[in-house]
Formats: C-alpha cells, structure tokens, sequence
C-alpha cells in the first residue's frame, strides 16, 4: 500500500519558526514532525510515499532520505511556489498513487494512531479517522453515524478530522490540474453515502501555532519513548 504525507503548507501561524524551516521539519520531541511519519507508515507495512512540497521544499528533499527507514520508497511531488492546498496537491501526485486506494496523511499533525489499522480497501470512496473536537476547533467537522461520516444536520455532534485518510482514486475523477481543497469532494461523496470513519480517541495533535508545538513536544517527552 502506498500514503501521501501532505506537507506543502506554508505555516503562516507558526511564523517566525517556518521562516526557515519548513513546518515537516519542525522539531518534536527531538525528532523532526515527518520522521514520526514516515517511521509510524513504514511500521504499519506502507512501501511507498509521496511527499509534496512548496515552500522551502529544497529542505524537505534534502533532509528525508536520511529519515525515512530503510526500505521505504520516497518520492517528491514539487508543487512550486504555491502550494495546492490538499485536493490540488493529491490529485498532482496521483501518477505515483497508482489505481489502488493509498493512505493520505496530513504533515502538520503528531498522533500514536496505528496506520495498520485503516482499510486497505474503504466502503466507498474514502475512510476518515475523526478526533475528538480540540479546543480551538469545538464545533468539529463531520458527524460519524453508524460507521459512516456525514456533513450533518443542525444540532448534530461533530467530531474532527484528523488529516489521516485511506482514499480511492476515483475520489478525484472530475478534478482538473490546480489549487482546490479536499473538503468539498469528501462531503459530495458523503452526500452520496459513499465516506467511511471511525473515531479514534488516543493522541493527536494539530501542530498548527508555536503553542500547540510546544504542547506536543512536551507530551512527546513525557509520554513517548
């Protein structure tokens, strides 16, 4: 099986941190964010990865061959200046995808979720993993009834999406090359009854401003060996 870490986003929040250093290579617990990925992927027994890149990607390919475990492939999709934003930039790397479902994660999260646990093949056209709501996103995503994920009602409990998918390409078929977000594909796949999930309550972490960095480094070293 194959995955995409998405790591192209510029971190405007985590300025002046990613100035610099893009936020893939962030430091967290001592180790830079993607290496827990590409460790945590390799383990779950993916032999492939597709990482984009956009700013400072030049760091990205030059510092992961040396962390990426032995026997997995690495492959860079290079989305330029701009980034693609999360539809945009899988739907450039489908070639290396291939036809067969891949594991989608975002860069920009640290979590203990096991991959080997996702679906090789979904029901349907996608398979989320949904968080429990963190404060700065109380309202949450989508809602997660019975095995399947929604868009919801008023009134109904949303959970978070936590940036880790198991995807078909077909998800993609009526894109066109360019900048387009992922959102709005999984809820008319949703609308049609055709997006898995479950709910998964252990770690995870959006690194997404210079606190909730420093809150995962600290859980990091507390917590993990």
């Amino acid at each position: 099986m194959k995955a995409m870490i998405l790591a192209a986003g510029r971190g405007e929040r985590l300025r002046p941190l990613t100035d610099n250093t893009p936020k893939p290579l962030l430091d967290v617990g001592g180790r830079p964010l993607i290496a827990w990925h590409l460790a945590a992927l390799a383990a779950a027994g993916i032999d492939e990865v597709v990482i984009n890149h956009a700013w400072l990607g030049e760091q990205i390919r030059a510092r992961v061959p040396a962390l990426a475990p032995a026997g997995l492939r690495v492959r860079f999709s290079d989305e330029g200046d701009t980034a693609l934003e999360t539809g945009g930039g899988i739907y450039q790397a489908l070639c290396w995808l291939g036809d067969a479902p891949f594991v989608g994660v975002n860069g920009d999260i640290w979590t203990d979720y096991p991959f080997s646990q996702l679906p090789a093949q979904p029901e349907g056209l996608a398979h989320l993993v949904m968080v429990d709501n963190p404060p700065h996103h109380g309202t949450g995503d989508f809602v997660l009834r019975g095995g399947r994920l929604y868009a919801g009602g008023e009134g109904e409990e949303r959970l978070t999406f936590s940036g880790i998918g198991v995807y078909r390409p077909q998800l993609f078929a009526d894109c066109k090359a360019g900048r387009f977000p992922l959102a709005p594909l999984l809820r008319a796949a949703m609308a049609r009854d055709e997006v898995s999930g479950e709910h998964y309550p252990g770690a995870w972490f959006d690194v997404g401003t210079r606190e909730r960095l420093d809150e995962v480094d600290d859980f990091v070293r507390r917590h993990v060996d």
